[in-house]
């Protein structure tokens, strides 16, 4: 891109667009895996650029294991994204964590099946002659991690910082079983899109951080409804609101930031031969792994 954007939102369920920007274009994007959820909103918010996708699409119309997340990361990639935020709807595991609560969480556990979790596997574009092992030892990026927790805070809203995020396949929800088990685990919220979306950020060498909302206990508390659409609908609602003033203030934190501390994220990751890797892979990848095969 001439004129890269260098920071991106996803909106998760009941954030569906950002009123706040101006000079608002939309932009769709073919990738190599595909058409993203829906195009992308780009626009200046405190005089920074930013791009802005609705995870689900507008109306929330793509289930969470039918999401093409390749090519929702790769379409920012494009774009020029450095910095990505993720807002999510969550479950609370723990008594502590009340609906209507921001978690920032520090680490993801996957409990997903089935769903891609790499550009580096795909036969369609030739990826798979490519393998690659990036570290996510610390899947979010814990300087926009900080920032996205003062931005909660400026926002009036209670912020976690850190937990333990456990990823589940859905679109159902837990049963009181798994509920439970996640606790034992140590699991702290439960939600349903953060994987593979993270593990995609890094290997496309860009920061992310995640505001979880919390709109329910899940199902584990015995004092409370088990979790229904309708429940989480109304404490979306207000969650969506806190959520848009938050993403604001964290963009304007952001402006006159350096580049991400993942931007070399793949230099040590890619392990096949160079004279081995087809061509089409580095071809379909160059935005990613174009600069270690100059």
């Amino acid at each position: 891109m001439t004129n890269p954007i260098r920071f991106g939102v996803i909106g998760g369920s009941g954030v569906y667009q950002m009123e706040a920007l101006t000079d608002v274009a939309e932009i769709e994007l073919e990738t190599p895996f595909g058409a993203p959820s829906d195009a992308y909103i780009t626009g200046t918010l405190h005089g920074q650029r930013v791009a802005f996708l609705a995870r689900h699409g507008r109306g929330h119309r793509i289930s969470p294991s039918r999401l093409n997340q390749r090519a929702n990361i790769y379409g920012f990639k494009i774009l020029g994204v450095e910095y990505l935020i993720g807002v999510s709807a969550c479950g609370s595991l723990r008594e502590r964590i009340h609906p209507g609560d921001i978690v920032i969480p520090h680490q993801l556990f996957d409990r997903t099946n089935g769903r891609a979790l790499s550009f580096f596997d795909d036969p369609a574009v030739g990826s798979d002659g490519l393998v690659a092992h990036v570290s996510v030892a610390h899947p979010f990026c814990d300087v926009l991690s900080e920032i996205c927790a003062k931005a909660v805070e400026q926002a009036g809203a209670r912020v976690h910082r850190g937990g333990n995020f456990v990823t589940i396949e859905g679109p159902r929800f837990s049963t009181r079983a798994e509920s439970f088990v996640f606790r034992e685990w140590g699991m702290d919220i439960v939600g349903m899109t953060t994987t593979p979306e993270a593990f995609l950020a890094r290997e496309a060498e860009m920061s992310y951080a995640c505001m979880a909302h919390v709109t329910d206990y899940d199902v584990w508390h015995e004092t409370e409804e088990a979790v229904t659409v309708e429940a989480v609908i109304r404490t979306l609602l207000h969650n969506a609101e806190v959520a848009k003033q938050a993403v604001s203030n964290a963009i304007a934190l952001l402006a006159g930031i350096g580049p991400s501390q993942y931007a070399d994220a793949m230099k040590d990751a890619l392990i096949t031969n160079k004279a081995a890797v087809p061509a089409r892979a580095v071809e379909n990848l160059r935005l990613i792994v174009g600069k270690y095969f100059e």
